[in-house]
């Protein structure tokens, strides 16, 4: 062995060679020579430093998720991964050996071992897993707002409907309340009402969130919002000491890649707000792969960005590990970027001025390296390899180390058709997520609200029409005396009148006045 090849060896042990328990990757590769005895290893206790997983399409990302998730769930440690186009499913079945594994494990002098893994079968739709729901209220205004492609003043507008209801105590569960919030506080009593404390929505901001809630509703996607929500205590489930592989299928929701990400992005949020701190630990919790991460951050609103980050930022100190898959390190924010410790990066090409730029900044983020030319490695790597650094039990980067990776020992694809459908019926999780519930929530208590005051309007407006109905009926009708009218125009009336007015004028006078008697002698008969 050459003296270029022993120091290689030498240094790649000194940085991959944790005393904890650890993710064998493979083999470092030196000159186009895979050194087996240079083993590349992730300490496990390291995976909450969170990671990406880069490289351009066909280069071997989805394998090397694979095989990060199988040796998880051996370690005990439960993973969340989405299934962008369903093949992932082949986890739950051993692998078979073929010509290029026993190759690949030749060179790595390491037997290849099939084994199958326990998995959960998820999807937004229901068709194809367990349902996955959040409430409306659980993925935010920030979040909702993402979804739903708003502007700043759109998204004011929903922030301001979203304090109210929490103000007021109204679960907002799916898109029905939203839809009766938005209309109720945008016109009529529910405007006079928050006016003053809130301010006013204008119909046409109204209007336009109202038509973007109907079109996710008209590609049949508002089954997301709703109750039973989803329990995150189900993502931490172990099966005969395994770790529970979760798969998220969105082959059927493709065509919405904002949806999917940002729901993705909602589970992170509430693991987040609800797992307690965990400190150091000797491996993670949970470990979240977020794949095709570059569709979370395209055209991301600065609030959602600080979202992101923040999350990134504290959620490792809760014991959990995310790891975001994408085609090039540039599609990460940089601030986000700056927090990913471990790093797996598959070929880059250069062909176009973009791609030249995305390199220079890709060798950048990576330590120098005295056995490689970073940037003539990552673009003449071959599938199932891929630069390496990661961090060491202290935190440190490891020495760069271009390496041959190890094959997943699951199947390398989707399970058939006919056996998913099985697991997904068999789960507890497929019965406990499929039922819709309707909960009283903001729809109902608006509805009871507004009715209570047409009741209220109906009552008022009868007693007013009582009342002039009474007041109509006490006139005299024409032709005819009131009471009062009758009384003084009666005789006995007449002459009292005419008596009192002679008493009043012989007083004056001093002359008594002429009186009528009756036989009784007195006046009026007494």
């Amino acid at each position: 062995m050459s003296n270029n090849k022993i120091s290689y060896t030498e240094k790649i042990k000194a940085s991959y060679s944790p005393t904890g328990a650890s993710i064998y990757l493979g083999a470092g590769i030196l000159d186009g020579e895979t050194i087996a005895e240079a083993e590349v290893n992730l300490p496990l206790k390291m995976m909450n430093r969170h990671g990406l997983i880069a490289g351009a399409t066909g280069t071997g990302k989805t394998r090397t998720l694979q095989l990060l998730a199988e040796q998880l769930s051996d370690a005990g440690v439960p993973v969340f991964m989405l299934d962008v186009k369903g093949d992932l499913s082949g986890l739950n079945q051993a692998g078979a050996s073929n010509a290029k594994i026993e190759e690949r494990a030749t060179q790595l002098n390491k037997p290849f071992a099939p084994s199958g893994f326990p998995i959960e079968l998820y999807s937004l739709s229901g068709k194809l897993g367990a349902q996955m729901r959040a409430t409306v209220t659980e993925f935010g205004p920030i979040l909702l707002s993402k979804i739903l492609e708003l502007n700043d003043t759109q998204s004011g507008v929903l922030a301001v409907i979203f304090k109210y209801a929490d103000d007021n105590k109204m679960p907002v569960v799916d898109l029905n309340d939203l839809k009766k919030l938005l209309g109720y506080l945008s016109e009529g009593e529910g405007a006079k009402e928050i006016k003053s404390t809130y301010g006013s929505i204008s119909t046409a901001t109204s209007s336009t969130i109202l038509r973007k809630i109907v079109a996710i509703e008209q590609q049949g996607l508002g089954g997301i919002f709703g109750e039973t929500s989803y329990d995150i205590e189900d993502l931490f489930n172990r099966i005969d000491g395994k770790g529970v592989i979760s798969l998220l299928n969105i082959a059927d929701v493709q065509s919405q890649p904002v949806l999917y990400s940002t729901f993705l992005l909602s589970l992170l949020a509430e693991i987040y707000q609800t797992m307690p701190e965990a400190g150091d630990l000797d491996k993670p919790k949970l470990v979240f792969f977020f794949d095709e991460a570059h569709l979370l951050f395209n055209d991301a609103p600065k609030a959602f960005l600080e979202q992101i980050n923040t999350i990134i930022r504290l959620i490792r100190s809760k014991g959990i590990g995310v790891f975001f898959c994408t085609q090039s390190p540039m599609d990460i924010p940089e601030s986000v970027l700056s927090q990913l410790g471990n790093r797996v990066q598959h070929a880059l090409r250069a062909f176009t001025p973009n791609d030249v730029d995305a390199l220079k900044k890709t060798v950048n983020t990576y330590p120098k390296s005295d056995f490689y030319t970073i940037d003539k490695v990552l673009t003449s790597l071959g599938t199932g390899q891929a630069l390496i650094t990661v961090l060491n039990e202290k935190g440190i980067p490891t020495e760069v180390a271009a390496t041959l990776l190890t094959p997943p020992r699951a199947v390398m694809g989707p399970m058939a058709t006919i056996d998913c459908e099985k697991l997904m019926l068999a789960s507890p999780l497929y019965t406990k997520y499929q039922e819709t519930k309707d909960p009283i929530s903001a729809y109902e208590m608006l509805t009871d609200r507004i009715n209570e005051r047409l009741a209220s309007e109906h009552e008022a407006k009868a007693e007013e029409e009582e009342k002039k109905r009474i007041e109509q009926e006490s006139k005299p009708k024409a032709g005819e005396k009131s009471l009062v009218e009758e009384i003084m125009g009666a005789t006995i009336t007449r002459q009292i009148g005419k008596e009192i007015v002679r008493g009043i004028f012989g007083m004056l006078t001093g002359k008594k006045s002429r009186t009528t008697k009756s036989k009784g002698g007195g006046l009026f008969g007494f």
